[in-house]
């Protein structure tokens, strides 16, 4: 009887080995499927992202060129009511042409300056008085520029964490991005349908101002970021950092990504870009400028020490491949000559004082660039001085109330609005 019973048990075990067996087979056999599941899902899902992906880059550039076509006809519209006005129809002769100013009782130069105001992307506007006063910001405002295409707008930025864009032929907002928290926005830029903005969270933010649309948050930055610039085409970025980086960024893509960083023991407060075959240039804490090749990598060219407490703002010339402007803590402008390294104009005036690490200067933006201008970090003047001579030629007050911070010259649009300043108080003033 044991016998049995044992026989009977070894059957039942190797039933049970059997049975166990077949489970292992089909569980592995399962999980090969389940791989195979996996993997075409991965794959689908990646086409699927790939393909959204790709439609969405094909409808950015159907916008782009929409938005294109549309500012065309709209020049187009304008330019054909100016022929309208007869704001575009030249003298039959030359003796009409004398007749006709004659009697109106005034000159060809002043027709000329007429026109010049009119349009202002045909020469520099010296500013004479303001235009619209606005009380842009609730808090104080830290940087104000044209955009580079739509010459017809002007963006700020302030430490109420917003950048606001205005139109200058009439003074009003147009738009209002926010940097989504409560710290400072430090430094704007606008340029091909786009606005770029820095601040106090380490991050820079760019928004399609058509849409309004947040499309990039460029994210590396340990520190405050200090200033950023657009490279032109709109491809590029450049910020500069407290800490102590400059970063090179490709947005244009989908996805952005960070190409270059270069590194300095001092802080950059500025930058600018003026062709991207040119280097970036910045102004640091130090007091000194630098050059850097995007291609390379590399620091091509370093003046130290050129404004005793710091530099405050950089730009290139118009139309110059070896001339920057700069200004400093030392409440100087001056103009350097990148080939032999050495300052060949310095702009001062006893009334003109710059309190601001972000104190912006600039060119005229006429291919010669006669004049220089800077806002006073105290009185709120603005001081328009002669690149030739470097002696001041305009000095303009009351506008501002409190000390201006930032100041930018642009090539003016229809309206041939050309100068902006925005001071401590968030007050723009637009200058005719």
């Amino acid at each position: 009887h044991l016998q049995t019973e044992l026989e009977n048990a070894k059957s039942l075990t190797r039933l049970s080995e059997k049975q166990f067996d077949g489970l292992k087979d089909a569980i592995r056999q399962l999980q090969v499927e389940n791989e195979e599941k996996t993997t075409l899902n991965e794959r689908l899902v990646e086409n699927a992202v790939a393909e959204k992906e790709k439609m969405a880059e094909q409808f950015n550039s159907m916008n782009d060129m929409v938005e294109k076509l549309q500012k065309e006809i709209s020049m187009l519209r304008s330019y054909n009511k100016k022929s309208e006005k007869g704001w575009f129809r030249l003298p039959n002769s030359q003796k009409e042409s004398k007749s006709t100013t004659a009697a109106k009782g005034t000159s060809a130069d002043d027709t000329a300056a007429a026109q010049a105001r009119k349009w202002g992307a045909f020469g520099a506007v010296l500013p004479s008085k303001p235009l619209y006063t606005i009380k842009a910001h609730r808090e104080d405002a830290s940087c104000v520029m044209y955009d580079g295409t739509n010459l017809n707008l002007v963006a700020t930025s302030s430490s109420d964490a917003t950048v606001r864009v205005w139109d200058t032929s009439n003074g009003q907002l147009q738009a209002t991005f926010s940097g989504g928290g409560s710290l400072p926005m430090t430094g704007v830029d606008m340029s091909g349908g786009l606005v770029t903005c820095c601040g106090a969270d380490k991050t820079c933010r760019v928004w399609q101002y058509k849409t309004k649309r947040l499309i990039h948050q460029l994210a590396g930055h340990s520190q405050k970021i200090t200033c950023v610039k657009l490279f032109p085409g709109e491809k590029n970025i450049v910020t500069g950092s407290a800490d102590r980086s400059i970063r090179i960024w490709d947005i244009s893509r989908h996805i952005y990504t960070q190409t270059t960083t270069f590194r300095h023991s001092s802080t950059a407060n500025c930058s600018d870009v003026f062709v991207e075959t040119q280097p970036v240039v910045t102004g640091h804490l130090d007091g000194g400028v630098r050059f850097w090749d995007v291609r390379s990598g590399d620091r091509v060219l370093d003046i130290p020490t050129l404004h005793e407490g710091g530099v405050t703002s950089v730009q290139w010339k118009p139309g110059s491949s070896h001339q920057v402007l700069t200004c400093g803590r030392d409440s100087t402008m001056k103009i350097i000559d990148v080939r032999t390294q050495s300052v060949v104009k310095t702009f001062r005036n006893s009334a003109l004082r710059i309190l601001s690490n972000n104190a912006r200067c600039s060119f005229s933006p006429d291919a010669a660039g006669k004049y220089v201008a800077c806002g006073g970090g105290d009185n709120g003047d603005v001081f328009v001085f002669d690149v030739a001579t470097a002696d001041l030629k305009k000095r303009l007050s009351s506008a501002h109330q409190s000390g201006v911070v930032g100041l930018a010259w642009g090539k003016g649009g229809t309206n041939g609005q050309q100068i902006a300043t925005v001071d401590k108080s968030g007050v723009l003033v637009l200058w005719a």
